[in-house]
């Protein structure tokens, strides 16, 4: 397996954050009929690398960014054991390095970071149709917990 680098993503890597971000939106399109058209985005990326309560890292190789993902400080529901947890989002992978440890080695990176928090509750959302990501996030850890339903009423 390759060794990847994991840092925090500063504002120089907008860029390709911003082209990142739109990968995601392409492969999640077929999962989300609800999604509206082009262009969108799913993520204030400046905002959230600015943000004390947010961190936004990536992964290298041979300093090329190949891959990122972002931690997110949220208020947990006051009937839960947790005040807060921490929320994982912008996972990304290059197509060219999936399957070789750039998820583990982002998630494991964000979930230092919640732990240097206080944060022991980490989450997620997936679509539950997108095999290859639930896949990726069960071999780092995480389980299904609750799965949200919709309904289109005209």
């Amino acid at each position: 397996m390759q060794q990847y680098t994991v840092r925090t993503a500063t504002l120089d890597d907008i860029n390709i954050l911003l082209t990142f971000e739109q990968e995601i939106i392409r492969a999640e399109r077929p999962f989300d009929e609800t999604l509206d058209k082009d262009p969108i985005s799913y993520y204030d990326l400046r905002q959230l690398i600015l943000s004390d309560e947010a961190e936004v890292m990536v992964a290298e190789l041979d300093s090329k960014i190949v891959g990122s993902g972002y931690a997110l400080i949220r208020d947990a529901k006051p009937y839960l054991d947790h005040k807060k947890y921490t929320y994982l989002g912008f996972m990304y992978t290059d197509t060219d390095h999936r399957g070789k440890g750039v998820n583990k080695a982002i998630v494991d990176a964000l979930m230092l970071w919640s732990k240097s928090k206080g944060i022991h509750e980490v989450r997620l959302t997936v679509y539950n149709d997108n095999a290859p990501a639930i896949r990726a996030y069960e071999k780092v850890g995480f389980e299904k917990h609750i799965l949200e339903m919709r309904v289109r009423i005209d």
